[in-house]
């Protein structure tokens, strides 16, 4: 016998609102975190942006993302051991990558100063 149950709806919803306020958050943190390196171009302020201060918004977004990409299985009809069993390596390989890719920008902010990152030659 086959029941029927409702898609989380609002489990979607929450985790794209924990992903937005989670991501405003992370921005404001590491605007003041790179406004306060570029004042006082000690090393040590931009060893610490990756520590506690800018890794708890970040592991929000994660988090946030994570149920959004599992109720958004559940919702094309996924039962919800396999939306999560997708959504949850998936996000920690993601976000792994993109928070290597960050520290790898701030070595370079680092090293070179805002020249390092020359935005306009990519495009």
């Amino acid at each position: 016998m086959y029941t029927y149950y409702s898609p989380p709806y609002i489990l979607l919803v929450a985790g794209l609102l924990a992903g937005i306020t989670s991501g405003a958050a992370f921005e404001a943190t590491l605007k003041l975190a790179v406004k306060d390196w570029s004042k006082n171009r000690s090393t040590r302020t931009l060893a610490n942006l990756q520590g506690m201060q800018l890794l708890t918004p970040f592991l929000g977004i994660c988090g946030g993302i994570c149920f959004f990409l599992a109720a958004g299985l559940q919702i094309f009809g996924f039962p919800g051991w396999l939306g999560y069993a997708i959504a949850v390596p998936l996000t920690l390989l993601i976000g792994l990558l993109i928070w290597t890719q960050l520290a790898q920008v701030l070595k370079q902010l680092e090293q070179g100063g805002s020249q390092a990152l020359d935005l306009d030659s990519f495009g």
